[in-house]
């Protein structure tokens, strides 16, 4: 089957400075990995890099053997990759259900002209659309479906977090990155996050997630494999175990001075 997605001496520079610098990178079918690292290590710019936000400098990404280099955002989105953000990016004034209704639109097919001259084929997908929505809502939180006439706006952040996650997953990906969607939510919140992202590799078989988060425990319960970025390198691969006892990894975190300070 080959790899899901790979980069080779994946690199973006701004200016003097390499926020990616030479990254190789690969996740499978069906692989869930950590990317971690300290703030400004560069792990929100390699998503960037891989939805087509920002163009590479120099280096390689390969989705399901095809480059995605220079492709524009909605035909990464069409291929099969969706993401999540740091910061929620909902459609706040429309409601629950609109928000992923938008989602599936990179694989609707109809046209201004099926609007004007195939009503039916426009209200047959619109109805089809809402049924998976609520199914995806449903799967996350039944107060989700519940209220999905509900204004984004209105939903607590715990909620908002899974409202974006059934965004992403509308547009039926095959790599999911998820940044930090556990910010601002409370350790039990957190846990029902963990048990949503077990459902969704259980209910779409093959899914790859890349997870970026602050949240060790997550990392731990959720990764198969961890990536360390630090200054925009890779420093170190691993399982959680592996990393958590790399000397170079916690010298990222610590600091070089807090860890003789220990010694």
């Amino acid at each position: 089957m080959g790899r899901l997605l790979e980069t080779e001496k994946l690199t973006i520079r701004f200016g003097g400075l390499a926020a990616v610098n030479e990254v190789d990178f690969t996740i499978d079918h069906g692989e869930a990995v950590g990317l971690i690292g300290p703030n400004g290590s560069g792990k929100t710019t390699f998503f960037n890099l891989l939805t087509g936000i920002y163009k590479p400098t120099g280096g390689v990404i390969r989705y399901c053997g095809e480059s995605l280099v220079g492709l524009p955002t909605f035909k990464i989105a069409k291929q099969g990759v969706a993401r999540t953000f740091q910061n929620n990016r909902l459609f706040l004034n429309l409601t629950v259900l609109d928000n992923v209704l938008i989602g599936m639109h990179p694989h609707q097919d109809s046209t201004w002209f099926d609007a004007v001259f195939r009503r039916s084929y426009v209200e047959k997908e619109v109805e089809q659309g809402v049924e998976k929505g609520l199914g995806l809502l449903s799967q996350f939180s039944q107060d989700l479906a519940k209220n999905c006439y509900q204004r984004a706006g209105d939903l607590p952040q715990a909620d908002r977090r899974k409202l974006e996650i059934c965004r992403a997953l509308a547009s039926n990906p095959r790599l999911l990155l998820l940044d930090e969607p556990s910010a601002g939510m409370t350790p039990a919140e957190t846990e029902e996050l963990m048990e949503d992202i077990r459902k969704v590799r259980q209910k779409i078989g093959g899914i790859g997630i890349i997870i970026i988060e602050h949240d060790m425990a997550v990392i731990r319960e959720v990764a198969e494999r961890v990536v360390v970025l630090n200054y925009g390198r890779k420093i170190a691969e691993g399982t959680f175990r592996e990393i958590s006892n790399n000397e170079l990894v916690l010298e990222a975190y610590l600091g070089r001075e807090e860890q003789d300070a220990q010694a």
